[in-house]
């Protein structure tokens, strides 16, 4: 995944972001006993926010554990759930579907350092398979359709984005109640739709620079690598629609008491991060440390 969801702390008090970063380091324990300690590289934001949203009806709890981040003091980590195991199943297969689209990319030498990724990644990720095969087999199917978008030099927005959007709505298939999972298939397809998007306005330099596919440049024809004011106004239309269907669907759920920290995504930080990417302003964050900001971190 990319790392952009992640909840704004002006909305959070102490309690809320604690409850958050509890849930972001239960997802690396869980990632570290599932696969060993090279998975845990693999954490980031965003299935931190598919762990919460299939914990919703789930009892949790927190215990206080050490790492190599928290030797002395330990933190609070979420007691390992079905859903923080699922979260860590799915950020395996999809980070080794992404590292093969990268080998394919990519000549012999310059496809070297995903080679080893993939190598370092290859057990983990055939122990994930077994346990997550429909999820798999969609990551596969979803990404060559995307390959296909990609290389035909795709200038429709919503038809470049539709195989990520699908990919993500697939997330919501481990929900066992079906109208909860509709729900939720709603709210990761327009998730996966403005996280495809909002990393393609992310990337317009470095994919204007290598010539790399860039779907917004090819959309509105773009001779450089910045975006005019009206081209700015369009995409954040876009961008704002999708965030509007990701909200109505989540005012459908019971939060609990992930209600702050998910208000502070779907209300505010998604359109202040869609802001920022269409301004130049945003800088991706690094990891939470030591329950403090590091740079480039919000939380």
């Amino acid at each position: 995944m990319f790392g952009y969801v992640r909840p704004a702390p002006a909305r959070l008090d102490t309690a809320g972001k604690e409850l958050f970063r509890s849930a972001y380091c239960g997802l690396c324990h869980t990632l570290g006993r599932r696969y060993g300690w090279i998975a845990r590289f693999l954490l980031n934001f965003d299935f931190t926010l598919l762990a919460i949203l299939l914990s919703l009806n789930l009892p949790t709890g927190c215990a206080v554990r050490r790492c190599a981040v928290h030797p002395c003091r330990g933190c609070r980590v979420l007691n390992e759930t079905e859903a923080l195991c699922i979260a860590a199943d799915y950020s395996v297969v999809l980070a080794w579907w992404q590292i093969q689209d990268h080998i394919a990319d990519h000549g012999f030498f310059a496809g070297l350092k995903y080679r080893l990724a993939a190598l370092l990644l290859r057990r983990a990720y055939r122990k994930a398979r077994g346990l997550a095969p429909a999820f798999d087999e969609a990551a596969r199917r979803h990404l060559g359709e995307l390959d296909k978008l990609e290389k035909a030099r795709c200038a429709s927005l919503d038809e470049a984005s539709e195989p990520f959007a699908s990919l993500l709505a697939e997330l919501a298939e481990p929900e066992t109640d079906e109208t909860r999972r509709r729900i939720l298939r709603q709210l990761f397809y327009h998730l996966g739709r403005w996280i495809y998007l909002i990393d393609a306005a992310d990337d317009l330099k470095k994919d204007s620079a290598s010539g790399a596919y860039n779907p917004i440049k090819w959309r509105f024809d773009l001779r450089g690598d910045e975006l005019p004011d009206e081209v700015k106004l369009a995409l954040g239309e876009t961008l704002d629609a999708s965030i509007r269907r990701m909200a109505n669907a989540y005012a459908l759920l019971d939060a609990g008491e992930w209600t702050p920290v998910l208000d502070s995504i779907f209300y505010d930080s998604l359109y202040a991060i869609g802001r920022a990417v269409l301004d130049g302003t945003y800088h991706k964050p690094s990891r939470i440390r030591r329950g403090r900001k590091t740079e480039g971190t919000t939380i």
